[in-house]
C-alpha cells in the first residue's frame, strides 16, 4: 500500500484490516454510519477527520506507520 495522504479515500485505507483498528481508536463515525458504508470511495481521510475534529496529523502518522 502507499502512504496514507489526506486525500486518500477510505475504501482504499480500510483494504488493510489493521487499518480499521487505527481508525476505530480515533472514534471515526463512518466505521459504523450505514450512510458512509455506501460512500467510501468518495470519502477522503481530510474532510472525515476535518468535519468530526479529528487530528489528520497523528491519524496519519499512525497509519503510515502500520504499513511499514
Amino acid at each position: 500500500m502507499k502512504k496514507i495522504a489526506p486525500d486518500t479515500n477510505l475504501a482504499e485505507i480500510l483494504k488493510n484490516p489493521k487499518m480499521e483498528e487505527i481508525l476505530m481508536k480515533y472514534n471515526l463515525p463512518c466505521l459504523t454510519c450505514p450512510f458512509a458504508k455506501i460512500e467510501l470511495e468518495d470519502l477522503k481521510i481530510g474532510q472525515v477527520c476535518q468535519l468530526y475534529d479529528i487530528d489528520l496529523g497523528k491519524l496519519l502518522k499512525d497509519l503510515n506507520e502500520a504499513i511499514k
